[in-house]
């Protein structure tokens, strides 16, 4: 055998090597590929398909109709409210449960006498079904018997109908009721994870930064938060996808109402594809969502170099 077909023999025994590893890594990964496009991509791509027709659930025939659904979004005064509605949940209940999130992580983070039972409580409501909690709240809102309005007018606060219309000043606070809710559901998720990236901050830099006069203040602006920045940015983007998706507080504690005030993106979806029929409406409002998700996580991503450190 000469030089030049041993030389052919390894880089085929090479190949072949490669080949099989190849096919390892692929046999390996073929139940997330499947995964994701029998319960994504192909349901993404039949969406899209019906958000270009006009459907009821019941015809056997789908009529085909172009952008239709997209120029009556586009046009159609009640989605800009509910699309003002969706920011104005998500925005504030992210913002709002992120700043409680560090807030009680930055206190059970300290040597305190039994943290590890107010984690569990606090933790408590994230793991607590959405449905369940939300029946609870109901009655803790409820306008005549519910123990909030009952504490309040301890202080001389009149009876607030939470998530009826209201009167007066206090009209329309359903939209903050939910709010409320959803931060007490989601800070404890937040909490949790803040607790972990504080544990990765090591003691040294505060001790370096005390002996060089910093306090406490100094020592949170400079070191806690810009390390937990990865943290901080996880959080943001994970509990604002969540919170564009809510549905189950707002199906239980308002049904969208009092009118639209609390009628969100997916709860709008829900009422048009499949309490009024629309299939091709509701499919055409669930592309859309998907295209705001997308491109928030991209605005996120990008903006993120700014602030984020790592390492």
């Amino acid at each position: 055998m000469t030089a030049a077909e041993r030389s052919s023999g390894q880089k085929r025994g090479l190949l072949s090597m490669n080949a099989r590893e190849a096919l390892t890594g692929y046999l390996f990964i073929a139940p997330a590929l499947i995964s994701l496009a029998v319960w994504w991509i192909w349901p993404i791509i039949y969406s899209t398909y019906l958000s270009l027709t006009r459907w009821d659930f019941m015809s056997p025939v789908k009529d085909w109709v172009g952008l239709e659904n997209y120029i009556k979004i586009a046009t159609h005064r009640e989605f800009h409210r509910v699309l003002w509605n969706t920011v104005y949940f998500s925005v504030a209940s992210v913002i709002l449960a992120v700043i409680l999130g560090l807030i009680l992580a930055l206190i059970l983070n300290q040597k305190l006498r039994g943290t590890s039972i107010y984690r569990a409580l606090i933790f408590s409501p994230w793991i607590t079904p959405t449905v369940a909690a939300a029946l609870v709240w109901l009655w803790i809102y409820n306008r005549d018997l519910g123990i909030l309005n009952n504490i309040l007018s301890l202080v001389g606060v009149n009876k607030i109908d939470w998530i009826g219309s209201g009167q007066g000043v206090f009209r329309l606070w359903a939209m903050p009721s939910l709010i409320i809710f959803t931060v007490w559901k989601t800070a404890g998720y937040n909490m949790v994870y803040f607790l972990a990236g504080l544990t990765t901050i090591p003691s040294e830099l505060y001790e370096a930064a005390e002996i060089d006069g910093a306090g406490n203040w100094q020592k949170f602006r400079n070191i806690t938060l810009p390390l937990l920045s990865p943290m901080t940015f996880f959080i943001m983007v994970v509990s604002l996808i969540g919170a564009f998706n809510a549905f189950d507080q707002i199906r239980v504690l308002t049904q969208g109402g009092p009118g639209d005030a609390t009628r969100t993106i997916v709860y709008y979806l829900y009422q048009n594809a499949f309490q009024f029929f629309e299939v091709g409406y509701g499919s055409a409002v669930a592309i859309i969502l998907l295209a705001l998700l997308l491109l928030l996580t991209f605005v996120q991503f990008r903006v993120a170099n700014r602030w984020v450190h790592y390492g």
